[in-house]
């Protein structure tokens, strides 16, 4: 029997991506020029033999239903288990949506319907390949109430993250926001191993006491009380949950050990498929240590860059440290740098765009520069 179910948790999920989220929630912002942030999480569940994962929306969800499908991609368009899912349920009176611990209680028939005895709760901003057996088995062998995946901080981290406070043992004994005090390079990666029958009571024990969120309330404020280990995740992790760690870990990508890391392992990781033809490279165009995705023309200058499905740059046009979504349009003589170009975006001729590194220029959805 399976041991593990998995949920990916989209409610109050921190998001800082501006103009990237404008008409999209932060699992289903495109990231790698071809995948979504949602496809490592899942892919890492279905790698690790899931077969039942719920995905609990809270808005903005129409693209990341679209990317979803039947979860066919990733297998998951089952009989039995397979992929849900769970649309936010408001509260009757103020027809605002509650915090996780609500759609999780509202949503408490998935879970009692599971025949799984563990549940891996996830965000979907992480860029990593994990393998999630390991992390249950390291639960099982310190015996804890809850085992939460960290990482060590790079250099600098532009996102939103939580720290902890880890013994030699393992064990947590303190969590906190990054607003907090504690000092330590201890990264929450947001992943969280459980008995099913702990995160229910965990539910209706802090509903009860009108708390709504699951590691706010359930876990830091009962830190003391919960046998609470870490498990230290040692590969390539990106958080991204803000425009500055957006940037910083595409750009990532364009290193080979990176990319081989996330991409080329023994644990690939899914995304839904279109078929385009090969990129096409004119005479005299040239591309220098970028992602160039199928579908794209290429006839200007492309350099330290990423480019999504179908992007067209035209004769003369320069494109330097830059991210350009799908089927964005660049005309002649236009040159970008450090700069992120959301779908559909047209760049009339001669146009001069240049961001900073720390805060690349950005342009929304089918916007006409």
């Amino acid at each position: 029997m399976k041991r593990m179910m998995g949920v990916i948790n989209l409610v109050n999920e921190p998001d800082d991506l501006e103009e990237l989220t404008y008409s999209r929630c932060v699992a289903s912002v495109p990231f790698g020029a071809r995948y979504r942030l949602i496809d490592f999480t899942l892919s890492n569940m279905v790698n690790s033999g899931f077969e039942n994962v719920a995905v609990f929306t809270q808005h903005k969800y129409r693209s990341l239903m679209d990317h979803l499908g039947s979860g066919k991609e990733w297998d998951l368009d089952r009989k039995r288990g397979g992929m849900f899912i769970l649309p936010a349920i408001l509260q009757e009176t103020t027809g605002m949506s509650r915090g996780d611990l609500f759609q999780f209680y509202s949503h408490r028939d998935y879970f009692y319907r599971a025949r799984e005895e563990y549940v891996v709760i996830s965000r979907s901003h992480i860029v990593c390949n994990i393998d999630f057996n390991a992390v249950l088995d390291y639960h099982l062998e310190k015996n804890a109430d809850i085992t939460v995946v960290y990482k060590h901080a790079d250099d600098e981290e532009f996102a939103k993250y939580r720290r902890l406070a880890v013994k030699d043992s393992g064990q947590v004994t303190v969590m906190e926001d990054q607003s907090g005090r504690l000092r330590t390079d201890n990264i929450s990666m947001e992943m969280y191993v459980m008995s099913k029958e702990l995160l229910l009571d965990m539910v209706e024990s802090c509903l009860a006491q009108g708390y709504d969120h699951l590691v706010r309330d359930g876990i830091m404020k009962n830190i003391d009380k919960l046998s609470v280990y870490g498990y230290l995740h040692e590969g390539h992790a990106g958080i991204v949950n803000t425009i500055q760690s957006y940037y910083k870990h595409s750009m990532q990508l364009l290193n080979p050990k990176v990319w081989r890391e996330l991409f080329f392992q023994k644990n690939l990781i899914f995304t839904k498929v279109k078929d385009e033809p090969p990129a096409k490279y004119v005479e005299n165009s040239s591309a220098r240590n970028a992602l160039i995705a199928n579908g794209c023309i290429i006839e200007g200058k492309v350099e330290n860059s990423i480019l999504f499905r179908g992007v067209k740059i035209r004769k003369g046009a320069y494109v330097k440290n830059s991210i350009i979504l799908q089927n964005c349009e660049i005309e002649e003589n236009v040159i970008i740098e450090n700069a992120i170009l959301d779908k559909d975006v047209f760049i009339s001729r001669g146009r001069v765009l240049t961001g900073d590194k720390q805060a690349p220029f950005i342009a929304s959805k089918t916007k006409v520069i």
